[in-house]
């Protein structure tokens, strides 16, 4: 204890004997050093005051990039957001558009052609039959009776004379054609209406396509509307067809699109190969510099082949051939002594594929038809299906079926309106293409015969509903509901439904005038069958009922 109080002393002690104040002679600098170090003092504090406010603007510029680094990523987080709603709505209404085109395709498969058995759909056609007398059961069934079945008797007859003649005039046409050169001529086929028992009106005209092939090294190539390639809408229906040797590579090979230069060869294709002179080509019935099979010269070698032909056989017959009509080439026309004629067509065809569908070089005219877009463009016929189909109907109807009866009718119902007015747009073809509809529409049992009234009053109704709305598709093109029996080309049925109407909205003269001779038909129906009617017991006209369709 002592120890520690003499050490705190000590210290005092010191402290004391060395204090400033004590010295003050030998310690006159320390004001001067005060002046100095106050002086540092002060720039120190003004450079730490300078330093301060350079660390509180960065501190300042650090906390607006910050910020602006914050709004930049809250703009780039809505854009985001906004992007992914905006993916999200195209994705939606991409949805919505895929799904108004499935139930636009599922409307157009399951009802593509509207039917006319609902009471709905007949609203529409109200005003043309308003006060239209329509005939009933009894009246129909004597008219059918006299005029259809009176006169339509000998067509078989006729058929099967016909039918001889043309086997005959095409092995003698085989005879004279060259067999290096020429064309290779096929058996011919009856098809239309005389092979489908509903023609009714005179003449009676065998309707017969004959399938021809191409001389041995070549093939045809065709090309179709639906087959991919875009086609104008005028050309919708047509098709091309193209000479090619038969070892040629369907895409085409480079050399023939390049110049491959005088000291290149193709190691596919020999130089024999590739040149085909002009001459080769139109030696081959082919459009002038084309491949493409020409309709215009098939016919012409035609005709020239079956007067060939005509001129070896006709000491067999006592009757005269001659061609009939300037505007079908392959109108034949039989004269007999006796003054009587026969009338038929001979047109030669080219088949698609391996199918029945066939490539046609003339097709039978009318006021709705358009020009055919070139020589070059063939018409694509569907006849033997259509036949076919008929026939395969017929076998599930009842005994008697009403459906050729129904046809024949409309079809010389109109045929007598054009007699007095004038020829329309509407065809024959136009009229079996109702029938067809409704034939797949409508029940077996509802074409008992007994039915002939109703089913004549749905086709009327069914083509006043077309005419209204100018659309009347194709049986066959787009229809996804035909019977898997008749082995019917699937990218005929999975292609665009074709409008057979479609004339009727460029041409609005010919609509105009197709609509105006429909309803001058109808009010005049009951006049023209009765005029060919036998005498019906008062009875049975007083039944004749007036009904608003």
């Amino acid at each position: 204890m002592p120890m520690g109080i003499f050490r705190v002393c000590l210290l005092v002690i010191t402290a004391i004997v060395n204090h400033p104040l004590f010295f003050p002679k030998e310690n006159g600098t320390v004001p001067e050093n005060t002046e100095e170090i106050i002086q540092k003092m002060k720039e120190r504090e003004e450079s730490l005051r300078l330093e301060q406010l350079r660390l509180e603007q960065e501190i300042a510029d650090q906390e607006a990039t910050q910020k602006a680094l914050e709004k930049a990523t809250l703009v780039v987080e809505e854009s985001k957001e906004e992007k992914v709603r905006w993916d999200m709505w195209t994705a939606l209404s991409m949805v919505i558009f895929l799904l108004i085109e499935l139930w636009r395709q599922d409307f157009q498969e399951g009802n593509w052609q509207d039917t006319g058995g609902e009471e709905d759909d007949m609203a529409v056609l109200g005003k043309a039959f308003k006060g239209v007398a329509f005939p009933n059961k009894a009246v129909l069934a004597s008219f059918y009776e006299k005029r259809i079945l009176g006169t339509t008797g000998d067509m078989a007859r006729m058929r099967e004379m016909v039918e001889g003649f043309a086997d005959d005039l095409l092995e003698a046409l085989r005879s004279v054609c060259n067999r290096d050169a020429d064309m290779e001529v096929e058996d011919c086929m009856g098809v239309g209406s005389m092979y489908e028992n509903w023609r009714v009106r005179k003449p009676f005209v065998c309707d017969l396509i004959v399938p021809f092939a191409p001389p041995e090294p070549y093939c045809f190539r065709c090309q179709t509307w639906c087959s991919g390639d875009s086609f104008p809408p005028d050309e919708q229906g047509y098709g091309t067809i193209k000479v090619c040797r038969a070892d040629e590579d369907v895409t085409g090979c480079i050399c023939d699109k390049t110049k491959l230069g005088e000291d290149m060869l193709c190691l596919l294709h020999s130089q024999v190969n590739t040149t085909r002179p002009s001459t080769e080509m139109e030696d081959l019935l082919c459009f002038k510099n084309t491949q493409y099979l020409d309709a215009d010269q098939v016919m012409k070698w035609f005709q020239i082949a079956v007067t060939k032909a005509w001129n070896r056989i006709s000491h067999k017959y006592e009757f005269d051939l001659s061609f009939s009509l300037l505007d079908s080439p392959g109108a034949l026309k039989i004269k007999f002594k006796s003054g009587k004629s026969i009338a038929f067509n001979l047109t030669p065809v080219v088949q698609y594929e391996n199918s029945d569908v066939y490539f046609i070089s003339h097709f039978p005219r009318s006021s709705l038809a358009a020009d055919v877009p070139s020589s070059t463009h063939w018409f694509l016929t569907f006849a033997v299906y259509e036949r076919r189909f008929i026939h395969l109907v017929s076998k599930t109807l009842p005994a008697n079926a009403c459906h050729v009866s129904c046809l024949q009718i409309l079809s010389f119902l109109h045929g007598k309106q054009c007699s007095f007015t004038g020829p329309s747009g509407l065809t024959n073809y136009h009229l079996k293409t109702v029938m067809l509809h409704l034939l797949q529409a409508r029940p077996s049992q509802d074409w008992a015969p007994e039915k002939l009234e109703a089913r004549l009053q749905d086709m009327l109704k069914f083509l006043e509903k077309c005419l209204h709305e100018k659309k009347l598709y194709h049986f066959f093109i787009g229809n996804g509901k035909v019977p898997a029996e008749l082995g019917f080309p699937i990218i005929f049925q999975k292609a665009e439904p074709l409008n057979l109407f479609r004339p009727f909205v460029l041409r609005r003269d010919v609509y105009r005038k197709t609509v105006d001779t429909f309803h001058e038909m109808l009010r005049n129906m009951s006049a023209l069958i009765n005029e060919y009617t036998v005498h019906i017991p008062l009875a049975h006209t007083n039944g004749i009922r007036k009904e608003s369709l």
